[in-house]
């Protein structure tokens, strides 16, 4: 062992839902800087995990996006994973590529492939454009490229630019997602969340054990009575029955302000159960 082996790990690690050439990566780069080390997992699950096992002290990840909404993997693990807390938030504009094997023509394009979410944000422009062309999943959009790369000339991938550089494709079309306001909105998730900035949000879960009038209304009045802005409300299945749910609610502020403690004090005596992910800063741009 040497002496730079007995030097303790100061540099942060970041798990980031990969592989690199993905728009969470950028997220993560703009969460770390040139001062951490990345590590790319193959899905939002292990990246999650990789902060609960201690491979990681941060890991980023998606939790929505302006077009396509939720995206339940980060919220399931949220919800069900103990030990995981939300402590910062980045947003990153989405463009999309249209992306080939160099070479390779337009009019043979058979299959697209993508993640699903970046499918679904191009929807449109692939029923306009390759209206014959199949529409196929990829664990991620960089991965997608990679897969493309390998393929007989048929194939094209929809990802970012930098996932072109990396693997060597050719972009035959920019900007091809069908809203020009698209961004998607990443958590970075550790076992602690932040103190107070005065520009915070905290965002909870909570559901009830049974279903009553009024109860989402009286839980929503908590919050109004106490002048908090609610900047989203959700909901997910409990995995439990069916109708049975969980409500998600970002609540501007942080949980060691008088107000949203009070708040979530009420809340926690009316619903069966209340998880609080994390008070974090908000992202400002």
């Amino acid at each position: 062992m040497t002496a730079a082996d007995d030097k303790p790990h100061t540099r942060r690690r970041i798990a980031y839902f990969g592989p690199a050439g993905t728009y969470t990566e950028e997220a993560a780069r703009k969460h770390g800087g040139s001062d951490a080390e990345y590590e790319p997992y193959a899905t939002i699950i292990l990246t999650a995990r990789a902060v609960l096992n201690g491979d990681a002290d941060e890991a980023v990840t998606p939790i929505e996006n302006s077009l396509q909404g939720a995206v339940t993997d980060t919220l399931d693990m949220l919800i069900h994973e103990p030990g995981l807390r939300i402590r910062g938030e980045i947003a990153i504009p989405i463009a999309h590529q249209l992306i080939v094997k160099p070479g390779t023509r337009r009019e043979a394009i058979k299959t697209i492939y993508s993640h699903p979410q970046a499918l679904g944000q191009c929807r449109r422009y692939l029923e306009r454009e390759f209206p014959l062309a199949a529409a196929a999943a990829a664990l991620s959009t960089a991965a997608a490229v990679e897969q493309v790369m390998g393929a007989d000339g048929t194939a094209a991938a929809i990802a970012p630019r930098r996932a072109a550089e990396l693997y060597g494709g050719e972009i035959i079309a920019s900007g091809i997602q069908d809203d020009a306001n698209n961004v998607t909105r990443f958590v970075v998730l550790g076992r602690a969340d932040r103190e107070r900035t005065g520009r915070d949000k905290t965002s909870i879960c909570f559901s009830f054990n049974e279903d009553k009038p009024g109860q989402l209304y009286a839980v929503m009045g908590e919050f109004a009575r106490r002048g908090l802005n609610l900047s989203k409300v959700e909901s997910r299945p409990t995995r439990e029955r069916l109708g049975h749910y969980y409500f998600l609610v970002d609540i501007e502020g942080h949980r060691d302000d008088p107000p949203v403690r009070e708040a979530l004090g009420r809340v926690e005596a009316m619903a069966s159960l209340l998880k609080v992910f994390g008070s974090y800063p908000r992202y400002a741009a």
